[in-house]
């Protein structure tokens, strides 16, 4: 199993990193990033939430580890975080539906 609190570490020590050497790349993410919390439209856990469903339909790590802390942090329980990840994986379900129909319109083209 991943020691995910290590990875968490490891990965903000990189991005750190990143921000020395590209100072306004990390910049403009931050701005990207707290965007939201300046509307006040969602709340903190809420936004969370929805970070983990897209770091899942995303398949970052990184995003994982963040979001999953930050997501507790702001009083997220195990039973929504768990609802909030059903959701993405009925979303990748149905974009695999989705995509079969291209898949099946692609074929048709190519037989005819």
């Amino acid at each position: 199993m991943l020691d995910w609190v290590e990875y968490r570490n490891e990965i903000l020590g990189r991005i750190g990193e990143l921000g020395k050497l590209s100072p306004d790349t990390l910049k403009g993410y931050q701005t990207l990033s707290g965007a939201g919390a300046k509307t006040g439209h969602l709340d903190g856990k809420t936004r969370e939430l929805i970070a983990l469903a897209v770091a899942v339909t995303t398949r970052c790590d990184g995003c994982i580890t963040v979001h999953s802390k930050a997501a507790l942090k702001e009083g997220a329980s195990r039973e929504e975080i768990a609802e909030a990840l059903g959701v993405a994986v009925a979303l990748n379900a149905g974009a695999a539906l989705v995509y079969s129909g291209r898949v099946l319109d692609a074929v048709d083209s190519h037989d005819g």
